[in-house]
């Protein structure tokens, strides 16, 4: 009799480790197989929560089939411990697993709101801009200019969250001063900027930054990059090229940069310039003229006057021989390679077309031509 129990309880005892084996497999499954959410979703962790919560609200979303599930896997995994504030943006299907992984990983949150700081040739820009998962795009909620405008409350209200990312756009042809100025406007900085960097050496571009960042930090960080950038360019520069050295290739990257947005233009732009010094012609090119009544200091906002145009200053090139003494903006990485690698044209003159692009030539004839096209252009556009 007693043999007899033993084998059944043996036999129990099997069935049930094989049922439980089943029932661990199963789960495991569940856990890292496709989810059953149907469209992105962001995910806000938001600092000091907990596992619970989160399954919870991951369940209420509809990105899980089960919040005990989750979080058993997530404790079968060692990750419970390992929760990340932040923001979170998931996709279609994602699987418990790979919730888990995201959200105990860390990093930069990859939805919710960023503001970003966009520092332009005319002003700066502060812009409160939220993630549509849908889209997986981002739909503006407030934009003002730091220093000057009211901020909006939803400013203040996102500052407030810890998950919100901020970042600094700095467009390209900007001024080392405008730099700094924006910089001190920036309320989430501290800290003096210290010495104005030189002209040229702050490199375009988009730079995470968090509250609490020093400003010289950036600005270090900003020339690193720029002088980076300067030293592939030299390197890869072409036997066309009429610069003697880096300097030089800042200084004309520059001109350049101020003289055409459009990025397909600025190798023919380039070759004017080059061909200009080869032949030993004046540069003549308004936006030096500009520098020399600025120095970077704030926008013209007019016109250049004829009496500008004939005023000696170092960086007046209708006046002066060759280049400028000191670069006249921040170039981007595309003009400091046109600097040095031009298009291989005769092109000697250059004009506005009237569509945001120039009108080249070779001969003052036809450039005379195209100066009657712009002018006519202009007067049609003032008349209306």
């Amino acid at each position: 009799m007693w043999r007899s129990l033993a084998s059944n309880m043996l036999t129990v005892l099997v069935v049930m480790l094989f049922l439980l084996g089943g029932v661990i497999l199963w789960g495991k499954s569940q856990y890292t197989s496709e989810g059953p959410l149907e469209s992105a979703i962001c995910l806000r962790v938001p600092s000091g929560t907990n596992m619970t919560r989160v399954s919870r609200n991951l369940a209420e979303q509809g990105a899980i089939s089960s919040d005990a599930m989750f979080r058993i896997g997530a404790r079968y995994a060692d990750k419970t411990s390992q929760l990340k504030a932040g923001s979170y943006l998931l996709q279609p299907g994602v699987s418990m697993a790979e919730i888990t992984d995201q959200i105990t990983r860390g990093g930069a949150s990859s939805c919710g709101t960023e503001i970003v700081y966009r520092v332009g040739v005319t002003r700066v820009l502060a812009e409160v801009r939220e993630l549509d998962p849908a889209t997986n795009s981002f739909v503006e909620r407030a934009e003002f200019v730091p220093g000057t405008d009211e901020v909006p409350a939803i400013y203040n209200e996102k500052k407030a969250e810890a998950d919100t990312r901020y970042r600094i756009a700095l467009a390209e042809g900007v001024t080392s001063w405008q730099v700094v100025e924006s910089l001190k406007a920036m309320d989430i900085l501290q800290g003096d900027p210290g010495e104005r960097p030189a002209e040229g050496l702050l490199a375009p571009d988009s730079y995470e930054v968090a509250p609490g960042d020093n400003r010289a930090d950036i600005l270090a960080e900003m020339q690193e990059r720029q002088i980076l950038r300067i030293n592939a360019a030299w390197e890869a520069r072409s036997d066309r090229a009429a610069v003697n050295s880096p300097e030089e290739m800042l200084i004309l990257a520059s001109i350049i940069e101020k003289e055409t947005g459009v990025a397909e233009e600025r190798p023919e732009v380039a070759a004017v310039f080059t061909n200009r010094l080869n032949r030993g012609m004046r540069l003549q090119t308004d936006p030096t003229v500009i520098y020399g009544v600025t120095k970077g200091e704030g926008v013209l906002g007019r016109g250049l006057r004829q009496s500008e145009l004939r005023r000696a200053t170092p960086w007046n090139t209708y006046v002066i021989e060759g280049l400028p003494p000191t670069p006249i903006a921040n170039p981007g990485l595309a003009s400091l390679q046109a600097a040095v690698n031009p298009a291989d044209s005769d092109y000697i003159f250059f004009v506005a077309d009237g569509t945001g692009g120039h009108a080249f030539a070779v001969t003052l004839e036809e450039h005379n031509r195209n100066v009657a096209k712009w002018r006519q252009i202009e007067a049609e556009r003032n008349n209306n």
